[in-house]
């Protein structure tokens, strides 16, 4: 029960980052590096303002408008600078990484275990039943996180949702309707990277400390919470992507907490979590490519 509770934790945590990550590579198409440092800057702020004594729910918007307002850079040196997309996201990420270490106060790990989070809510934990306290911080996860799904997707069927989406299938379309793409790509890359820094700050949260290195492959596990949702329930059209991207996450914390649990036997340690994790992705990567390739096949 531990290991499930574990692993509903992180992949609630890790679904919010995988919404944002939906929006760039599903919708957009942007291959966007930059939520690498967007995740890890949402825990600096998150610590240094929780330590400096602001209330833990506001950090919550606070690391969101951050996050939005890194993304708003990425697209703007992509849209208006003319640099290409993934090399962008690189620049920002590289940037921040910097900026994240002056955040902190030039510390690489600061530890919040004994200040209040978002988990040591009186307001809530009166309200949870005596039988349900021991996942109280499931719990609240899983409503954060339904708030940030149902978001975006009345955000998706506004009119600037169904730009988003037309600019990520046909930019032509959208030039025609005398839209400015470019606008609409930075909007995407903002709310994308808002919600990774989101997560980042409730990730901080419930770990307790925010560390630099954090966010290192935040986008690899994105990608593959992204992909392996899809993949799943492809097949059941009433189910909404922003669902299945949540399945996702879940369904790929379970293989990970399962290989690194079962791994130990042949020799495999936690400090091996990055590669589990560029192993299982490309496993993932490999198994949709193939099952692209018997569809078309059919067809």
């Amino acid at each position: 029960m531990t290991q499930l509770i574990g692993i509903l934790e992180e992949g609630f945590i890790y679904a919010i980052m995988a919404l944002g990550v939906y929006i760039t590579y599903k919708i957009l198409d942007f291959p966007d590096l930059s939520v690498d440092s967007t995740f890890p800057m949402g825990a600096a702020i998150t610590a240094s303002a929780i330590l400096a004594g602001m209330n833990p729910v506001l950090t919550l918007f606070l690391s969101f408008a951050a996050g939005a307002l890194a993304g708003c850079v990425t697209g703007l040196i992509h849209v208006k600078l003319k640099v290409r997309d993934l090399l962008s996201g690189i620049i920002v990420m590289t940037a921040l990484y910097s900026i994240n270490l002056r955040i902190a106060g030039g510390r690489a790990n600061v530890p919040i275990f004994s200040q209040q989070t978002i988990f040591e809510n009186g307001f809530l934990d009166a309200r949870i039943p005596s039988a349900l306290a021991p996942y109280t911080i499931v719990i609240i996860l899983f409503l954060i996180t339904l708030v940030c799904k149902v978001l975006l997707d009345l955000y998706l069927k506004t009119r600037s949702g169904y730009l988003l989406r037309a600019v990520g299938d046909n930019e032509v379309l959208v030039t025609s309707l005398a839209k400015d793409k470019g606008l609409v790509k930075i909007v995407g890359l903002a709310i994308a990277n808002g919600f990774a820094a989101l997560a980042g700050c409730i990730y901080c949260q419930q770990k307790g400390f925010f560390e630099i290195s954090v966010g290192t492959g935040t986008m690899v596990i994105g990608l593959a919470n992204v992909i392996i949702g899809i993949q799943l329930l492809k097949r059941f059209s009433f189910i909404r992507s922003t669902t299945a991207v949540i399945v996702g996450s879940i369904v790929y914390k379970a293989c990970v907490s399962l290989a690194i649990t079962h791994g130990m036997t042949f020799g495999l340690e936690a400090n091996d979590l990055k590669l589990i994790t560029a192993v299982l992705f490309l496993l993932i990567l490999v198994i949709s490519r193939d099952r692209r390739k018997k569809v078309k096949a059919h067809a």
